[in-house]
């Protein structure tokens, strides 16, 4: 383990100022399950935590019906599931919460730290893209807005510059006969990494797609919104034809390497699979039909 200094800033502008006095080397502590491992390991060098779960907007959950939800970056995991609101109006992203990790790192991992890790296969990352998340960034030169889907530049990199802490994360109010659904499929029954994952959000006006954002998981560089796949479904019927199209279309974008996780053909494969599930579920959903989160 490294010789590391913790600090424990109570405003947003002491956590900016502890993170430029830091330096490059400083790193937010918004849960900590990646990070403290990765510092243990001399994977990250870090010589200052700056722990940011005890500043008040860090871990406030806020619904207004016209503005939508705002969740404080560093909200732990089990409050996210447990809220009666979001698993009734954002369930997608409960399927996320609910994955990531086992029931002791939920009490301490959240999803402005899954977000800012950056990982190619990070469980929240791609229900942000589709529920047009929005990281509400402060910084040593002010605010500024980043879409989730314009965030991760890189395995483990991001647009985040020094000094800067993601404060929380936005997603509008619920479209109308609208829902969301992710999946991933893992080798183990839980606590592992994407072999692929996929997250798709669809809206329907009678039997026609009206809407649809779909983005993946663990099958490129980073998390992988998929624009192409609403030009596939907006405006056709949703029938086996259409979701098959999309799916497809999910297939080809996606750019995955061959690992000890999985092959380049399997990933592509699950890419197809797990856009027609998510498709199907979110229509489930939007029904009113029972589907069950992970």
């Amino acid at each position: 383990m490294q010789d590391v200094k913790y600090t424990r800033p109570t405003t947003v502008q002491e956590a900016v100022r502890l993170l430029q006095e830091g330096g490059p080397t400083a790193r937010v502590l918004a849960g900590g399950t990646d990070i403290i491992v990765m510092a243990r390991e001399r994977r990250r060098d870090t010589s200052v935590f700056v722990d940011v779960k005890h500043i008040p907007e860090l871990t406030s959950i806020s619904f207004d019906q016209t503005a939508g939800l705002t969740l404080g970056a560093a909200t732990p995991l089990y409050r996210i599931y447990r809220d009666e609101t979001i698993r009734r109006l954002y369930p997608a992203l409960v399927d996320s919460a609910s994955l990531i990790g086992g029931t002791a790192i939920q009490g301490r991992a959240s999803f402005g730290g899954n977000l800012a890790n950056a990982g190619p296969a990070g469980d929240s990352i791609p229900t942000m893209m589709v529920l047009e998340g929005t990281a509400n960034i402060v910084g040593p030169n002010g605010a500024r807005q980043v879409k989730a889907e314009d965030f991760c530049t890189a395995p483990g990199r991001s647009v985040l510059e020094l000094g800067e802490v993601i404060v929380s994360l936005h997603f509008p109010a619920p479209k109308p006969n609208a829902n969301a659904r992710y999946l991933r499929f893992i080798p183990r029954n839980e606590m592992d990494i994407a072999v692929a994952s996929c997250a798709t959000h669809i809206q329907l006006e009678g039997n026609n797609i009206s809407y649809l954002k779909l983005s993946l998981g663990a099958v490129a560089a980073t998390p992988l919104f998929v624009a192409e796949a609403s030009t596939a479904a907006v405006g056709k019927p949703l029938n086996e034809e259409t979701i098959a199209a999309v799916a497809t279309v999910a297939r080809n974008a996606a750019r995955p390497i061959d690992d000890m996780r999985g092959s380049i053909r399997q990933r592509k494969q699950l890419s197809y699979v797990l856009a027609e599930r998510t498709i199907r579920d979110a229509v489930h959903r939007i029904k009113g039909e029972q589907t069950e989160f992970n």
